[in-house]
């Protein structure tokens, strides 16, 4: 019941986070310089075109009118049509949103075990030539952008060793699989294409490293730094001292209490991820939702922009209390305080 209550009370603040970030989108696609209508019907329609699309479009309302009919049609999924793609905003989200989750999906995962792993190898071996190699390699991926990682991964795995794809989701001439979920590789293992399967995987492996080495960095950092606090807690000087394996100490009575500030940083990068994959995306050639809203703001492309800040917007939330729950579950005192309104 309490963690249930809890969930109730971080779905109910979302909403009225997603609330406030529609009504922050509407604002700011009415106040740029440019008269919608105008946009979508382009610069040589004539003046009648332009103002029954004013008409469609009620931006002959008052403001808050024209809100509650963009807010009606953004819950129905309906954004308008995309300037760039001249096709239904919503079908170019569900086109491209998948290409940039499964990216951001293997991402994850890479930062999540290897950014905990070195953590705790550093934590462990504390002040001693591994921790100073650990170090030197988190200072390393947190200050070298991850499109350099792009560069280099695409130079040595790609051109120079030949490992890896170079571009795109699929090596020219296989067909992709039967779209499921829109994620190739979940969509192959779920269809038995497996020569599909290692192909998209060969395939994500770079971008995934390159998007992943900074938060990677950053989780081995914050998990050393967890751990290495913890070390020092009286309760680990008594399982120490009541002679408990140090793999255990260090592994159940250690790490999961020290992996709540990992976790929480750990869902907000994810998130964060997914919209700053442009660069990368760009260099990899790979058709994600990230390299789509950077083409709709360089072309004013509003109603793409609009769909593409509010589905971005809504991965954040989720992943927030995503990250809530992982929190809660990892210490109970926080899911009872939350379920008290504390």
């Amino acid at each position: 019941m309490q963690t249930v209550l809890f969930i109730v009370r971080r779905a109910a603040h979302s909403i009225v986070v997603l609330l406030g970030l529609s009504i922050v989108i509407f604002v700011i696609s009415r106040i740029l310089p440019g008269d919608p209508a105008r946009i979508a019907a382009g610069a040589r329609a004539p003046d009648w075109v332009v103002n029954n699309l004013r008409e469609q479009m009620h931006l002959n309302d008052p403001l808050p009118v024209q809100y509650v009919y963009w807010l009606r049609d953004a819950v129905q999924g309906n954004f308008g049509l995309s300037l760039v793609t001249r096709r239904n905003v919503a079908q170019d989200i569900a086109e491209f949103f998948p290409a940039t989750f499964e990216l951001a999906l293997y991402a994850g995962v890479i930062m999540a075990v290897l950014g905990i792993s070195l953590g705790a190898i550093a934590a462990r071996h504390k002040d001693s030539w591994i921790d100073n190699v650990m170090r030197v390699i988190s200072y390393l991926g947190v200050v070298t952008p991850s499109f350099v990682w792009a560069i280099i991964f695409l130079l040595i795995f790609g051109f120079t060793l030949g490992w890896l794809p170079t571009l795109g989701r699929l090596t020219e001439g296989v067909p992709a699989p039967p779209r499921i979920t829109g994620l190739y590789t979940v969509d192959a293992l779920l269809t038995g294409r497996m020569d599909v399967f290692w192909d998209a995987l060969k395939h994500i492996i770079s971008p995934a490293l390159a998007l992943a080495m900074g938060s990677m960095a950053q989780q081995a950092r914050i998990t050393r730094a967890a751990m290495a606090d913890n070390l020092a807690k009286d309760y680990i000087a008594a399982m120490r001292a009541l002679g408990v394996p140090e793999r255990v100490v260090m592994n159940k009575f250690l790490l999961k209490p020290s992996l709540i500030p990992t976790v929480s940083i750990l869902g907000l990068d994810f998130a964060a991820t997914m919209s700053n994959a442009f660069l990368v995306e760009l260099i990899f050639n790979w058709p994600g939702i990230s390299r789509y809203g950077i083409n709709a703001m360089l072309r004013k492309d509003l109603n793409a922009i609009a769909a593409v800040i509010l589905v971005l917007g809504v991965v954040f939330i989720v992943a927030n209390i995503l990250v809530d729950m992982a929190v809660a579950a990892l210490d109970p005192r926080i899911r009872l305080s939350a379920a008290r309104g504390v």
